[in-house]
């Protein structure tokens, strides 16, 4: 299993990904932190999947929410659940949409990345982040490589360290607002959240 083959995985288990995705919204209090933190409603949810229930919620919420996926089956299952949001087919990996966002996500999703790609991906939320955004990300809570499973096929999963993920943060203009290392409260998620604090 290797990091490339993620997204051809996730186009081909889909449907049954988006059926069998838990929505009980046990992620509701981190996304409600998120939104409290935003000064605006204008989110960018990076890896955005079927669009359930997380960026159903976040637009119940008030939220505009831009979802971004590299697999075009989890774009179609997107618009379908969120027929008034906006999505775009594309690689999070040198993402460049030339605009700002309020609040950057990207939940179970950034931590399917090499650990190099993971790295490029800071000046990538910081082009994107609106002044005094948040971001927030799932991470493993060391250093590591994993392989996980997703509809009976495997599926590769990367973290550095959390001393690495404080100094890409600190170097992108980001400043950490809460880490949370495979909190119990989430069903064990290891969750970031961080402010844009760069002039841009």
């Amino acid at each position: 299993m290797h990091p490339e083959d993620i997204l051809p995985t996730y186009a081909r288990v889909a449907q049954g990904f988006a059926r069998h995705r838990d929505k009980t919204l046990f992620e509701r209090r981190w996304l409600d932190r998120m939104l409290a933190h935003a000064i605006g409603r204008r989110v960018l949810d990076l890896g955005c999947g079927p669009g359930k229930p997380i960026a159903t919620y976040l637009s119940e919420r008030r939220a505009q929410v831009t979802g971004v996926d590299g697999a075009a089956e989890m774009v179609a299952l997107f618009r379908a659940a969120l027929p008034g949001a906006e999505a775009i087919e594309a690689d999070m990996r040198g993402l460049s949409l030339g605009r700002r966002f309020d609040a950057i996500l990207a939940w179970n999703s950034f931590f399917h990345l090499s650990a190099a790609d993971q790295r490029a991906m800071f000046p990538t939320f910081a082009m994107h982040a609106a002044p005094r955004a948040v971001l927030m990300f799932t991470s493993g809570s060391d250093e590591g490589e994993a392989i996980g499973e997703v509809e009976g096929e495997t599926v590769y999963h990367a973290s550095l360290s959390p001393a690495e993920y404080r100094a890409l943060l600190s170097d992108n203009g980001f400043s950490v607002i809460d880490f949370a290392p495979e909190d119990p409260a989430c069903r064990g998620h290891t969750i970031w959240l961080a402010r844009y604090t760069a002039i841009s």
